[in-house]
């Protein structure tokens, strides 16, 4: 029996330190070969996938030269560090057959093609995975933020924050066995709470166009597929009353 995926057109939201694996910074090859594996395996079924990308794990490496530097300066650091994430996301859905493209939020064309809106909506008509990078191109603002722009101006069904966690929980899960997972949430409740889901800029953004946000664990095998087929899957943060 065919499955039928709940959403048509996702943004996925994944951190750099989600590419590392158990490795300290850099890139872990097979971690980003099973990543790619997942959103293969969601592209298969027809659903529309955009990917937005954070840089911490290379920018981790960095950080100690950039402790004392001015904001601005290291933001674009770490906005040169996403479009290396992109880049090796790329390379590494062309091992499987999976056509993708990336575009930057900085203008560096030698590269990357530059962040044009039209363009990104035919590659995702086309079937063509979409992975932004460089955040939204300004400092001060994180990927959490670019991730919920990026959804919008992408018409998406739903924002999926990739974590190292199966959802949100009531405390944190790894220091307290007894905390329980929310399923759904309200945006108010994560942001009065401080539950972490996404910043707060990214979070008022969401609410405000009520754009709802899953957030699923990337290590727990077939999650992104589950959460794409409206299973019981991570938190559901939605304009809707919710609990744990």
């Amino acid at each position: 029996m065919p499955e039928t995926p709940a959403y048509k057109r996702i943004l996925l939201k994944l951190s750099g330190e989600a590419l590392m694996g158990e490795d300290s910074y850099g890139i872990n090859r097979t971690t980003i070969e099973r990543i790619v594996e997942e959103i293969a395996e969601v592209a298969n079924l027809g659903v529309e996938v955009a990917v937005v990308i954070g840089g911490g794990n290379i920018f981790r490496g960095l950080a100690p030269a950039a402790a004392h530097m001015d904001r601005a300066t290291a933001d674009y650091m770490g906005m040169l560090a996403t479009v290396m994430n992109a880049l090796a996301l790329q390379d590494a859905m062309r091992r499987v057959n999976l056509i993708s493209r990336v575009q930057s939020a900085l203008n560096i064309e030698q590269v990357v093609e530059p962040y044009i809106r039209g363009k990104a909506m035919r590659y995702l008509e086309e079937g063509k995975v979409v992975i932004f990078a460089a955040g939204t191109g300004n400092p001060f603002f994180t990927t959490d933020t670019a991730a919920a722009l990026r959804g919008m101006e992408m018409n998406v069904d739903l924002v999926l924050k990739a974590t190292n966690v199966d959802g949100v929980y009531t405390d944190d899960p790894k220091t307290h066995p007894d905390a329980m997972r929310y399923k759904h949430l309200t945006f108010d409740e994560a942001i009065i709470k401080n539950l972490k889901v996404m910043d707060a800029t990214a979070l008022t953004l969401c609410r405000d166009q009520q754009l709802p946000i899953n957030v699923f664990s990337i290590f727990k095998p077939r999650a992104l597929k589950r959460v794409v087929l409206g299973d019981d899957e991570g938190t559901m943060v939605h304009a809707r009353d919710g609990g744990a």
